[in-house]
Order: structure tokens, then sequence, then C-alpha cells
């Protein structure tokens, strides 16, 4: 048994020689940023001010504009370059939240849990009026409803959205589920089924009815959010262009407080709700912008090539964007102030981009890519795209690093797979081929730019906190954006100083613009 022990050591410490001497780790340097990252840690203190003391950063609202300025501040004062915020085309209409009340005031009272929908006006005062419950399946439902809605409260016939879970909300994976993903022998992402054509009808018609209701005055409009448990996951309820036409106002209403107002109208007894709701739109900066600033490259061959990262700081307005994704934009800016801090001099240049308009559909980071590297519709690149190494994004939650998806680029496996090396005893392991998308990185690897997404443990973020007026900065995790930030610090630096770029995939097919 122990000359079967010796041998497989032996094995083990030749193959890993092997990774090494294919892919150099700079061990000292690690150690410096470990040190630097787990011990000496401002990352907490970059969650606060772009969480409790900037507010809820909604797409072109103010709060968001506070959190950018306070980053570019923030990012200079530790010694970064080229700061600034950068406009990366027309978004549209800011919106806050300046007042939200609603109660039940008859049978009882009661307050309930409900958030106004993003881009909905407000109620212009003080309202009191009775609940009705509007059945709309045609246009010519309409009918019996003219003249009888001014005022009154508008709720529909809704399913509770879940039944209970007796699940845990948060979870860590376990080491089967990432030697599943390690497993995987081609690239094979999350894949949304759905009827886009029965989609895009209920939301005409949601139109109509929308256009209805303003016409008769409607005074409120609930609905139900998804979410259980007083967890209220926050949507849109009109849209951001400065040309869009108005809405009745609406308030996405918490299952439990919905359901209860709907069994009580449905029974017959009568429900009063009071509400007092104040939103403002903002038009007169219609640009949407995103933060960047930049370590200078040293080296006289390699300095005008780039190493960059980022995570999208823009929120829904429900909460303060904890884990989505204030925590991987503070994640971000702590690997640059650790490689500041470690007086790192890079070979490439290193840029951290905090993008805005992700939730609406990666408008920051494309809206970059197009100004900046070419149009993915056409795949006419621009010179800089030729000089990019890579794009690292964190915009999965709280949870820690425990690997990188390599986006279909095999190539990568060697080299990720040394650089994680150092960070088995902090959990970071997994190398899998997978893709993911539906966040930033998918920008750039549109344009055929390396562009990956960590890793990282759910935790709670699907089922308590993405988008929800939960996503508070108490859900943030210390240890596991510490943990983070170190292992992004590390694959920049190597990146950095890496003699050859990251490999590249095959340049993708123009992609038709889709509506």
């Amino acid at each position: 048994m122990k000359i079967k022990l010796l041998y497989s050591c032996l094995l083990f410490a030749g193959s890993m020689g092997s990774v090494f001497a294919q892919e150099p780790v700079d061990t000292a340097m690690v150690k410096k940023i470990r040190e630097e990252g787990l011990n000496h840690s401002k990352v907490m203190e970059a969650a606060f001010y772009l969480t409790d003391a900037s507010g809820p950063r909604l797409s072109g609202s103010p709060e968001l504009k506070h959190a950018q300025d306070w980053a570019v501040s923030q990012l200079k004062s530790w010694g970064m370059v080229n700061a600034k915020r950068e406009p990366w085309g027309k978004f549209g209409k800011g919106w806050e939240v300046q007042k939200n009340y609603a109660a039940i005031t008859v049978p009882y009272y009661h307050a309930i849990i409900a958030i106004p929908k993003a881009w909905t006006p407000g109620t212009n005062g003080p309202v009191n009026g009775e609940v009705v419950l509007v059945k709309i399946d045609t246009v010519t439902d309409m009918d019996k409803y003219k003249g009888k809605l001014q005022g009154k409260i508008i709720i529909f016939d809704t399913k509770a959205s879940a039944e209970r879970s007796y699940k845990a909300d948060a979870v860590r994976y376990t080491d089967d589920e990432l030697d599943a993903m390690t497993k995987d022998a081609a690239p094979a992402g999350p894949r949304r089924t759905f009827d886009r054509t029965a989609l895009l009808k209920a939301r005409a018609f949601r139109a109509v009815i929308d256009k209805f209701l303003v016409a008769e005055h409607a005074g409120l409009v609930l609905t139900q959010a998804r979410g259980t448990d007083g967890t209220v996951f926050t949507t849109n309820g009109a849209s951001y262009a400065d040309t869009a036409k108005a809405v009745s106002p609406e308030l996405e209403t918490s299952g439990e407080d919905f359901q209860r107002i709907l069994r009580l109208v449905k029974a017959g007894i009568k429900v009063n709700i009071e509400a007092d709701i104040k939103t403002q739109f903002y038009t007169d900066d219609l640009l949407g912008y995103d933060v960047v600033a930049e370590i200078p490259g040293t080296d006289k061959k390699l300095k005008e090539q780039v190493v960059m990262i980022g995570g999208h700081l823009d929120s829904w307005h429900g909460a303060t964007g904890g884990t989505d994704n204030a925590a991987g934009s503070a994640v971000m800016m702590e690997a640059m102030r650790i490689l500041k801090a470690v007086n790192f001099k890079p070979r490439r240049t290193i840029r951290i981009a905090l993008w805005s308009s992700e939730e609406q559909g990666l408008f920051g980071s494309r809206g970059y890519v197009l100004n900046h590297f070419g149009d993915p519709k056409t795949m006419e690149l621009k010179p800089e795209q030729s000089k990019i190494s890579a794009y690292y994004n964190l915009d999965n939650g709280t949870g820690k690093i425990r690997g990188i998806y390599m986006q279909g680029d095999s190539a990568t496996a060697p080299i990720f797979k040394a650089w994680l090396e150092p960070f088995k005893d902090l959990g970071a392991t997994t190398v899998t081929i997978r893709n993911t998308g539906s966040t930033d990185h998918v920008s750039f690897d549109a344009v055929g730019i390396p562009g990956f997404e960590f890793i990282q443990d759910p935790l709670d973020y699907g089922t308590r906190t993405h988008h929800s007026n939960q996503d508070t900065y108490d859900k943030i995790s210390e240890d596991d954006l510490k943990q983070a930030a170190t292992v992004v610090a590390s694959f920049v630096y190597h990146t950095a100083q890496r003699n050859e770029m990251i490999p590249r995939k095959a340049l993708p097919q123009p992609q038709p613009a889709r509506n």
C-alpha cells in the first residue's frame, strides 16, 4: 500500500509539474495577493458605499449616478488612471421612487408589501378607493367596465405565484455538481424555452388593457409579484423610452397580500385601499454611462494590450442591489485595489469597467463593445478588438468563486487549471467547457474577444435575492467576496504578465438584430 501511495503521489506531482511547466504560476505574487485580499480587504467598504450609501441603482436614476461618481472617485484614490464615467449611447428616461405607501383600510387596516413597477407614474397625491376585480380576456370585455373604474383600485384574477418550499434557500455547489461540470465534453449553457409568440401576444394585449385603464382614469393597479414569504421580485411596468406612452400607477404586491385581497373581493367582501405613491422621471440626460479606470501597462511591446474585468453596477429598485450586482462590482474594484496595494507594475494595461443598464439588455457592455471593438451584427471589427487579451466578469451573486466557465474555449483549460491550483484550499478548482449567458461577458464573446464568467456558489441568489426587495447589503457574504477578489486579482495578474494573449476561438458569425 505504501509503495502504491508513493507511486500515486509521484504521478500527481509529475502531472502538476507538467501543468505548471506549460503555464507558469508566480507563487510569490500569489502569496502577496492572498495576504492583501484575505487579511487587508476593503471589499465590504466598497459594497457599503454602493448599496446603503447610494441606494437603489436603477438605470438612469440619480442613485446610479451617485454610485458611479463614488466609484470613479474611489478608483482614483487607489491610484487608477483615466477613471471616468464614459457614455455608451442613448438609454432613455431615468426614474426613481420618492414615496411609497399602500394599505388596506376596509374591512380592517393592514399595510401591504408592494413596490411601484419601474417607470410607472405615481398617484398624484393620496388615493382611497374600492378594489374592483377586472376580468378582460377579449377587447369586447372592456365594454362592461366603461365609466365604472374612475378612482378604483384594479386587481386581476391571478393564481398564487408559488407554493411554499421547504428546501433551504441558500445552497453551495457540492463536489459532485462541480465534478459534473468538469466532465462536460462540449459547451452547453442554460437554455430558456418558452412560447415567444404567446409571450408577445400577451404583452400586446396587456398594452391594450393599460391604454383602456388610463382612459378610464383608474386610480391604481395591483399586480401579483413573483415570490413568497414577503419577498417581492420586481420588474418594470412601462418603457424607459423618452417617447413611451403613459400608463396607470401600478404596484407589484407580495403574493400573500395580493391573494388576501383577491380572496376577500371574490367572497363579496368590500375592500378599500389607500395609497400615496410618488415617482419621478428624469429626462435631462438620456445617455447611459459606464465607469472605466486603468492600471497602465509598462512593457514597451505589450502595454497597448489590455486585460479587462467588470460587472454591472445598475440594479433594480426594490432594494439596494447587494448581490445583484454590488457584490460583483465591489469584488472587481477590490481586485484592482489589491493589485495596486502589492505595487504591481503590469506588462499589459488592466482596465475595469462597471456597466450600466445590464438589467435592460446588457446595454452598457454592448454599447462599449460597439464603440471600441466592433459590431456583432456585421462582425466589422475595430483595431482595439485585437488588443484585448481577455475579459473576466462577475455577476452571479455573493457566493465565492468555485472555478470558471471556459465559454467553449477549450484552449484555456490548462491555463485556468494552473491559475486555480493555488486556490484549491479556498474551494476554487473547477474549469468547465460550459457556456453561461445573460450577463456582460457575452457582449465580448459576441465579437470574438475571450470573455469569461466565474462559477460562483448560488447561495440564495435565485431563491431570495435576485431582483427582489431582499437584495440588500445584509445578504452579502464577506468571506466569499474576499475570496472572490483574491482569485480575480490573481487571474488578472497572470493574464497581464503572460507572454501571449489568452487563446481565442474562431470568430463568431454575424448576429442579425432580433426584436
